[in-house]
Order: C-alpha cells, then structure tokens, then sequence
C-alpha cells in the first residue's frame, strides 16, 4: 500500500507540474508579440544563449564528425562502399545527430544559464520587484529568454552541422584517402530538400522545448540556494528526456 500511495503521488505531482508548464507556456506565447515592440531584448538573449554558445558547439560538432568519418568508414569499408561515407554521414548528421546533440549541449550550456540566471532572480526578490513597480515580470525577463532560445537553437544546428561534415570531410577524404569528387558529389544527388527540412524541424521543435523548460524551471525556483540549484538541474536532465522522446515522436512521424 505505501509503494502504491507513493506512485499514486507521484503521478499527481508529475500531472500538476505538467499542467502549470503548460498554463506557463500559454502564458509566454500570449506574451511574445509584446516582444516585437523590444526587438533589442530578444537579440541580446539571441547572442546570450546563441553567440556564447558557439565555442562548444564547433568543437563537439568537429570531433563528433570525426568520430563519425572514422566509425563510418571502418563500416561501409566491410562493404566495399567507402565512397557512402559523405551520404552516410550528412544523412546522419541532418536527421539525428545534429538536432540531438546540439539540443543536449544547449540544455547543458544554454539552458542552465537561463534557468540559474531567472532564479536568483527570483531568489533575490528581483522579480517581486518588478511586480511592485508594475513591470511584468513574463513580459520583460521571460519571454525575451524564451525566444531568444528558440531562435538560436535552429541557428545553432546549424553550425554544428556544417563543422560536423567537414569533420567527416577532414577525415574521409584528407587522412583515409576518399576521393573528394565522390564524396561531395553522392552526397549532394542523395540528400533532399525533405532530409534538411527534418532536421529544420527538430530544431525549430527541440529549441522551444528546451527553452521552455529553463525559462520555466528558474521562474518557478524556490527563492534558495538549493532551489535554484535544483532547477538547474532539473532543467538538464528533463531537457535531455523531452528531447529524445520529441526525437522518437518526430521520426516517427516523418518517416
């Protein structure tokens, strides 16, 4: 009986959570046309969580690509198909990889920053602040965040796409010796304008998500150190399950 009341409280706190972040989030997308009247404060978080993240994201995606040329490469070798590793990999790349990793490094870079950035916000009473001086809070601390999120992290898909394959370039054609013309030239007459739009759209989906989560964890945050240390936390590890469960839900319906 206590295992069964503990799950059973579990799912309630689990539904309730689940319900306010979607009220939250109805609540920011009623917002967000007021932030086009700002513009300036949606492209200072563009550069915030986009522009600062770009250092760890060319290096990740660098040596992911080459993780790729060469686990690629010993592979199709077997096959006598060396040749495929460009289509392999830009396949790969587009419709996986690029979206994945890119949203997990995001959540880890990105969407600590704002969740830690909203709840010593809140843990230092500024937003109780804003509130006194009438000055709403959602309008102008979140959902400039929220977009400015969303909007970079298709940005920022990508860029790690393109270094990722010309990590696999570096590898397949400069150290393993792949002709060059072949491996540009299959892979453009394989890839299609509805390979790049998949991953557009993982992007475009993965960065709302994730961006949701931060902005609305940190705005939650209990007003303590250990909240705002918990909600970061919460903001990476609920990002990385939202983001292979939308990876699953989206592959599954554009296949």
């Amino acid at each position: 009986m206590g295992l069964l009341a503990e799950v059973l409280q579990n799912t309630r706190d689990f539904l309730a959570r689940l319900g306010a972040m979607t009220r939250f989030f109805g609540q920011v997308l009623l917002q967000s046309p007021s932030a086009l009247l700002r513009p300036r404060l949606v492209v200072e978080q563009v550069y915030n969580t986009g522009a600062l993240s770009l250092v760890i994201i060319m290096t990740c995606g660098l040596f992911v690509g080459m993780v790729l040329g060469l686990q690629g490469h010993d592979l199709l070798e077997r096959f006598g198909s060396e040749e495929a590793l460009g289509v392999g990999a830009a396949l790969s790349l587009l419709k996986e990889l690029g979206p994945v990793v890119t949203a997990l490094l995001f959540a880890g870079r990105a969407g600590t920053a704002l969740a830690s950035e909203l709840g010593l916000m809140r843990a230092t009473d500024q937003l109780s602040a804003m509130e006194i001086m009438a000055v709403d809070p959602m309008r102008r601390v979140v959902v400039p965040r929220f977009l400015g999120g969303a909007i970079a992290m298709p940005l920022l898909t990508a860029v790690f796409i393109a270094i990722a394959l010309f990590g696999v370039q570096l590898v397949g054609v400069q150290f393993l010796g792949i002709d060059q013309g072949s491996f540009w030239s299959q892979m453009r007459g394989a890839v299609e304008l509805s390979d790049v739009n998949e991953g557009l759209i993982k992007g475009v989906t993965f960065g709302i998500a994730c961006s949701l989560i931060a902005v609305f964890e940190g705005y939650n945050a209990a007003p303590t150190a250990e909240g705002v240390g918990r909600a970061t936390t919460r903001t990476v590890v609920i990002s990385a399950v939202v983001t292979l469960v939308l990876d699953y839900i989206l592959t599954a319906l554009m296949l």
